[in-house]
């Protein structure tokens, strides 16, 4: 959105590993459901929140919270990857939906069964190999040579 507004610099493509996109409020139902016991907490996210933002205020600005900006349009095409054990779930495939009505083209994946830093444990779990390879070639599609 910054580059956006700003007349960039132009980016190519937006990959989105289960994502942020809302800060100002963790009582979507994949953080009431998945809050503890999968990796991800509640109580992580409030600490995250707590250290990335200077106050409480900043959890409802844009460039915090994504999903609470007024305007989506003009941006890049976005990858989306979310995970079905992931606290972070619905307001990552929100986002996605948000995007997808502002009309930014948008690729929105849910690997089931993976749990949120999946992608960051591919020597161990085959879903964070296929996301890697799922990012890798949504870039090269993206790019233009």
């Amino acid at each position: 959105m910054r580059c956006r507004d700003a007349g960039g610099p132009a980016l190519a493509s937006q990959v989105l590993l289960y994502p942020v996109t809302d800060f100002s409020s963790f009582e979507t139902a994949s953080h009431q459901e998945l809050g503890e016991g999968y990796f991800l907490t509640r109580a992580a996210m409030e600490w995250f929140c707590g250290h990335y933002l200077a106050s409480a205020e900043l959890t409802r600005h844009p460039e915090a919270s994504p999903l609470l900006a007024p305007d989506l349009r003009g941006l890049p095409p976005a990858l989306v990857i979310t995970a079905e054990f992931d606290p972070l779930r619905d307001e990552g495939e929100a986002y996605a939906e948000r995007l997808r009505q502002a009309g930014v083209p948008v690729t929105m994946n849910r690997y089931p069964g993976m749990i949120h830093g999946f992608v960051s444990m591919r020597g161990v779990l085959a879903g964070g190999r296929r996301a890697i390879r799922e990012a890798a070639q949504f870039i090269r599609s993206t790019v233009a040579v």
